[in-house]
C-alpha cells in the first residue's frame, strides 16, 4: 500500500538513511511505493540532543531503525543504554519490556514510539526527584550547599 507523504517548506525527512529536504516555498507531496523507513523532522533526535540516558536509548533506536547497515552496531549500544537506565530506575521495567518485544519483533518504528514514554518517565522521576530535594531544603533537612545537616543540630535551631 503506498504511503503519500506532504512535506512543508523547508522540512526534512529521513528515508532509508537519505536525508530529504524540501527546498521549495510550498508544500511538495512524495509517494512511497515500497517498504522504507521514515522518520519525520519532528521525530528526528540529534545526537547532539541526546543528552540524558532515555533520550540515548531512543537515539540508538532511531540510528538501528534508520541505518540498517549499521544495526548490529546500534542496537549493542541500545541494550548497554536501556539496561543502564533500568538499573538507576527499575520503575521504568514495564516501558523497557514492552520497548524490547517490539524490537525483538523487528517493529523499530513502534519501539521508537514507545521509547518517547521513557522520555517521560525520565522527565517524571527528575521532577520527582526535583520536587523531594526542594522539600528537604525547605524543611532544613538539607543545607544549601546540600550536604545533610544532624538532626540534633536542626532541632536546635529551632
Amino acid at each position: 500500500m503506498p504511503l503519500l507523504i506532504e512535506l512543508k517548506a523547508n522540512d526534512k525527512i529521513i528515508i532509508n538513511g537519505a536525508v530529504i529536504e524540501n527546498t521549495s516555498n510550498t508544500s511538495t507531496k512524495l509517494m512511497l511505493h515500497n517498504q522504507a523507513s521514515i522518520l519525520r523532522e519532528r521525530e528526528i533526535l540529534a545526537e547532539e540532543e541526546a543528552t540524558t540516558p532515555a533520550s540515548r536509548v531512543y537515539y540508538d533506536l532511531q540510528c538501528a531503525y534508520v541505518f540498517k547497515e549499521h544495526r548490529e552496531q546500534h542496537m549493542t549500544k541500545f541494550r548497554l543504554d536501556l539496561g543502564d537506565y533500568i538499573a538507576a530506575c527499575p520503575s521504568a521495567m514495564p516501558i523497557a519490556n514492552d520497548i524490547n518485544d517490539l524490537v525483538d519483533a523487528e517493529k523499530f518504528y513502534k519501539a521508537l514510539k514507545k521509547s518517547k514514554e521513557l522520555i517521560i518517565h525520565e522527565a517524571n522521576t527528575f521532577k520527582d526527584l526535583h520536587d523531594r530535594l526542594l522539600l528537604l531544603t525547605e524543611d532544613g533537612v538539607l543545607d544549601t550547599d546540600g550536604s545533610e545537616e544532624d538532626e540534633n543540630d536542626n532541632a536546635a535551631k529551632r
